[in-house]
């Protein structure tokens, strides 16, 4: 699925306070389709306005789909869904599994992906959710994080995505889709086809080539990885990485010590104040190996790090939803973009030079104080336990993916899908 797409436009957006507006913007703007997809909706102020956004959207007759995360998005209220339900909107949630005895069975395979297609014109991937805590206001927990919005041909991919997706989980679930969903994915397919003749693409609005690259639990299981991993192997001046949860496998900690020793100046932006306090301890239980290879790891300090971005000589980068830890790259349902252009690299680059000028802690060797033989022990099973986790994360078991609308029972499972887009269940 992932290919380099020419003749796109991208712009970033940092934190709830660049981000929400513009995609309420577009929604309030959509005169055809709205598709959303995410792993956090809270019932708050900003979950509110989006609400209000897809509501308004859905009574004008815009098409609406939006997908959440149940295990991310597990409290919204009925009357939440149904105002949405009753204007017309689709409201699918997906479960990781399950529950037996009141546990669920999947627990850890979440839909972690952020994404919204704006008329088949405009999109946005990112890792902010729809929640407060991604606005400053919010105080000392408030969120630091990065999407972006996408214009061009690489949105037809995006589009074509969204819809496969909701089209394998109503196969999944042995059923067939709502006759005006039905309609519509019949719609998108002879668009599809035509865009296979270069029909129906975005017209080119930029310089950037790029990839949408996708992580799933059967095809695509290690995508984002690998175009990690390629495009540290063959930086030749500055690889800077911020990721808020870094627990990455043995190949990608190689590549990045490899480029150390050569020369190349790698830098790696992780929580200093995190929202959960195992992230940075399974973080620097890592950081006498990276130090040792001339790895320059800063700790932000302001607040939790939500980030998923990186830039790698001036050219290359990344945003999305994924971490650098088990459950994103071996886990969850993940979605990036990889961007080629200097441009945009350099904004964020710059961006996040700020944040290691002005908000981050350089940490010295001299700052590691732990006894020697402890350190032994630990470097011993973390170097086992890296090299194999994501041989053991795939022994875990995977689900097929099913989405039926809120509000309605689900129906036996009958079939399956080599797309593992999610299962889903009435709120």
């Amino acid at each position: 699925m992932s290919r380099w797409v020419s003749g796109n436009k991208f712009r970033l957006l940092e934190n709830g306070e660049e981000f929400f507006p513009r995609v309420f913007e577009c929604i309030a703007a959509a005169k055809r389709e709205v598709v959303v997809e995410t792993f956090i909706l809270f019932e708050d102020k900003v979950g509110e306005e989006l609400h209000a956004a897809l509501h308004q959207a859905a009574r004008r007759g815009v098409q609406v789909d939006i997908t959440i995360d149940g295990y991310g998005s597990p409290d919204l209220s009925p009357e939440f869904i149904s105002t949405l339900t009753r204007a017309g909107v689709r409201v699918h949630v997906f479960d990781p599994g399950a529950k037996l005895w009141g546990w669920r069975t999947n627990l850890f395979r979440r839909m972690h992906r952020k994404i919204v297609v704006v008329d088949g014109e405009r999109a946005f991937v990112g890792g902010i959710n729809y929640s407060a805590d991604h606005l400053a206001d919010f105080g000392p927990q408030a969120k630091q994080d990065y999407a972006v919005e996408i214009e061009g041909p690489l949105v037809a991919d995006i589009h074509s995505f969204v819809h496969r997706a909701l089209a394998a989980g109503w196969r999944n679930a042995g059923a067939e889709p709502p006759e005006g969903l039905r309609e519509r994915l019949a719609g998108h397919a002879r668009s599809l086809a035509g865009a296979l003749r270069r029909d129906n693409i975005p017209a080119p609005a930029g310089e950037a080539s790029a990839l949408f690259v996708t992580r799933d639990n059967r095809k695509h299981t290690n995508d984002i990885e690998r175009h990690y991993r390629a495009a540290i192997r063959t930086a030749r001046s500055r690889v800077i990485i911020a990721n808020a949860y870094f627990f990455p496998g043995y190949r990608l900690l190689k590549e990045m010590r490899r480029a150390a020793r050569r020369g190349v100046d790698v830098r790696l932006i992780l929580q200093g104040e995190p929202d959960m306090p195992i992230v940075k301890t399974a973080a620097s239980m890592l950081y006498h190996h990276l130090l040792d290879a001339g790895v320059r790891i800063y700790e932000y300090c302001e607040r939790p790090l939500h980030g998923k971005v990186a830039a790698i000589d001036g050219e290359w980068a990344t945003v999305g939803s994924s971490n650098l830890d088990p459950l994103s790259l071996s886990l969850n349902l993940e979605a990036n973009v990889v961007i080629r252009d200097r441009a945009f690299n350099q904004e964020l680059g710059e961006r996040l030079d700020a944040l290691m000028q002005h908000s981050c802690k350089q940490i010295d060797r001299k700052d590691l104080v732990e006894p020697s033989w402890w350190r032994t022990v630990r470097s011993y099973f973390i170097f086992h336990l890296l090299r194999r986790y994501p041989a053991w994360a795939g022994w875990l078991p995977a689900h097929a993916p099913r989405l039926t609308p809120a509000g309605q029972d689900l129906p036996p499972s009958g079939g399956s899908d080599p797309e593992p887009v999610g299962q889903a269940k009435p709120v």
